[in-house]
């Protein structure tokens, strides 16, 4: 596996784990949890996108 398709695994399985943190948000009734979760979606897949962009 070459080391961008490594980098963009890694950058899904952050995002899919930040989803399944808003389930655990939700199920927790924390506001913070979800509050977190949702910056580190943006944050993972903003930062995919600017990659596959560069790419």
């Amino acid at each position: 596996m070459k080391k961008e398709n490594l980098l963009f695994l890694t950058l899904s399985i952050i995002t899919v784990l930040c989803i399944m943190a808003i389930g655990v948000a939700v199920a927790e009734r924390s506001l913070v949890i979800a509050i977190v979760a949702i910056l580190g979606i943006f944050l993972s897949m903003g930062l995919g996108f600017s990659r596959r962009k560069k790419k």
